[in-house]
């Protein structure tokens, strides 16, 4: 199996090693500081099995005119959603990268992060992944597992057969990280969108670990605003979550998936502390823009979204 990892970063390097350890041919785009390092190897490291790889054993590149042609079988997104545009553009323009049957998977936070993929290829290409597991970037060149709450779920967003990933969701698996395929990824994507949304933007701007959210009674009317919010969306917009109510799910979201995840930096304040643009688009963005096309209320969610975008005006 031939795989090219778009997007160097923490979850970039553990999925490269990750399929490095199932004897796939794996190759990297990255920026050229992450290519320099990367010349010592990459390492995964953190709760589960740690996995390194010397420079012989992977190709990096840091110009896609250098890319092999008709080569991948697979493509992993891993960038940040901020790069979807650029990485769509580039893959269309360079198309001849992928083989015939090539699958494109993304890898990434938020909701309905195919639709600038979709603009180049069909719907039997780009498939996305839902991943509930922190990673943290020690070392350009290193990538630490913190966290793992639930498997990481591949399969489609247009009702496309998942089937033929499972190699790919096998070889994630047999590599220490839990993995599989599902015929529902909306679903549990939105389940991750309600965790997400709820806690990743307060948390940065408040610059505090997950559960120290749930302490406060202020961060926790908040909090609860929030959930009420996106729950609504959910519905109206005709997706669903295992939860038939805002408050069915506040009962596990206080009482375990939060403390799972009590020291937990979420990533949209490691992208503020290091001055870089986040992801607030394809998280709370997304909501506030299906709330707004079924005139559903989302005053909290803007402005939380408003509170991010002041931070992000000052880099």
């Amino acid at each position: 199996m031939n795989v090219l990892v778009i997007g160097s970063g923490a979850i970039g390097i553990a999925l490269g090693a990750s399929m490095l350890s199932q004897k796939a041919n794996v190759s990297f785009y990255a920026t050229k500081k992450t290519a320099e390092a990367m010349n010592d190897g990459i390492n995964r490291i953190g709760i589960f099995k740690h996995l390194s790889y010397k420079r012989d054993e992977f190709e990096v590149y840091t110009s896609y005119e250098n890319i092999p042609r008709n080569y991948y079988d697979y493509i992993f997104i891993c960038s940040k959603t901020i790069a979807n545009d650029d990485i769509s553009n580039n893959l269309n323009n360079n198309r001849d990268i992928l083989k015939e049957n090539t699958k494109i998977i993304i890898f990434q936070n938020g909701f309905g992060n195919d639709e600038p993929y979709l603009r180049f290829f069909s719907k039997k290409t780009v498939y996305c992944a839902r991943v509930i597991t922190g990673f943290r970037r020690s070392t350009r060149n290193t990538s630490e597992i913190t966290v793992h709450t639930a498997p990481i779920l591949i399969g489609s967003l247009q009702k496309q057969d998942p089937q033929s990933l499972k190699e790919v969701s096998d070889m994630i698996n047999k590599s220490g990280i839990e993995s599989g395929i599902t015929e529902d990824l909306p679903r549990y994507l939105w389940a991750k969108m309600l965790y997400n949304c709820t806690l990743n933007p307060l948390g940065a701007i408040l610059n505090v670990t997950y559960g120290k959210l749930t302490e406060n009674p202020y961060t926790i009317n908040i909090m609860n605003k929030l959930i009420d919010e996106i729950f609504n969306v959910i519905q109206a917009s005709g997706y669903s979550v295992e939860w038939n109510t805002s408050e069915e799910y506040k009962e596990i979201f206080y009482n375990k998936l939060v403390p799972d995840t009590y020291e937990h930096v979420s990533s949209t304040s490691q992208d503020i502390q290091r001055k870089n643009k986040t992801e607030i688009d394809s998280l709370t963005g997304k909501v506030i823009r299906l709330g707004e096309e079924h005139k559903i209320d989302v005053s909290t969610n803007k402005v939380i979204y408003n509170l991010i975008k002041a931070i992000e005006s000052e880099f």
